[in-house]
């Protein structure tokens, strides 16, 4: 039964639990046939990626925990010689430490950035989902569960079977990394961020925010209202400030805000990435 992982990007605030119980875990420990020791630095099989989004007061941050994506059309495999590299009937991909020795290439081939290259050992290495824990699970009290997924105090990391673990992302929308690199991965995220559009409304006379100011966006390729949501009509809060989320990269929007008394006024935003308005005066 082939495995699955999926991470609520909501619930992850970057602790890096899940970076030291894969170090802890791998490091000076030689799981061999699997996996050979992982050195102290250098090298983290479980990658806490950090993203800051937008510009001046409208910031996000993101925290993406990225392994191995277990892909099942990898283009490692692809770049292996002697049959370095193997994918299980259980869909996890192995680096075999001892046919992949001096294979430099393998860390290249990797899109997603998940193949490191350990100098001691002169092999290219990669996240396991702890397979010798789902071969072996009496080596920890019985576990047949990945280390991060155990050691994630929100339980933002989820891990199983297929036939559980496949209604559930569909049931989330859940969405892989990087869709354009075709290596259909077995890791899939919730709440991937999307672009946002974002501004402040205020009085220059009064020089104050606006509150409830209605803010309407409509895509312009189509001329339309995106949808009758609160994502896509809303009104600006005690700072004046609107946020429209989870938009679609590199389309062009008309924001329209209107509010008592005040003229009506449209700005129009492109999401190649987010977009801060920034202040938006009304009179």
């Amino acid at each position: 039964m082939g495995k699955i992982m999926m991470i609520n990007l909501d619930y992850c605030y970057g602790c890096g639990n899940c970076v030291i119980a894969c170090k802890n875990e791998h490091w000076d420990n030689d799981w061999s046939p699997i996996s050979a020791p992982m050195p102290y630095t250098g090298s983290n099989w479980m990658r806490l990626d950090y993203v800051t989004r937008g510009t001046g007061s409208k910031l996000k941050h993101a925290y993406t925990p990225t392994p191995c994506q277990h892909c099942d059309d990898a283009p490692c495999i692809k770049a292996a010689t002697g049959g370095a590299i193997c994918k299980r009937p259980d869909g996890i991909v192995i680096i075999d430490p001892v046919k992949s020795v001096g294979q430099k290439q393998l860390v290249q081939a990797c899109p997603y950035g998940a193949i490191y290259w350990n100098d001691a050992l002169n092999i290219p290495q990669n996240c396991t989902f702890c397979a010798h824990l789902l071969d072996y699970p009496k080596l920890d009290a019985g576990s047949k569960t990945p280390l991060c997924v155990l050691q994630c105090p929100t339980d933002a990391i989820t891990f199983g079977d297929e036939a559980d673990m496949l209604p559930k992302v569909k049931a989330n929308n859940a969405e892989v990394l990087h869709p354009e690199f075709n290596a259909k991965p077995r890791v899939y995220y919730m709440h991937l961020p999307k672009r946002f559009i974002a501004g402040t409304v205020y009085d220059p006379n009064a020089n104050e925010d606006i509150m409830g100011a209605t803010v309407t966006l409509t895509e312009k390729s189509s001329g339309t209202t995106t949808a009758t949501t609160a994502k896509q009509q809303t009104t600006t809060d005690r700072f004046g400030d609107f946020w429209f989320e989870d938009l679609e990269s590199k389309k062009t929007f008309d924001v329209t805000i209107s509010a008592p008394g005040k003229a009506t006024k449209t700005l129009t935003a492109t999401t190649d990435n987010d977009v801060n308005l920034g202040n938006i005066a009304m009179t």
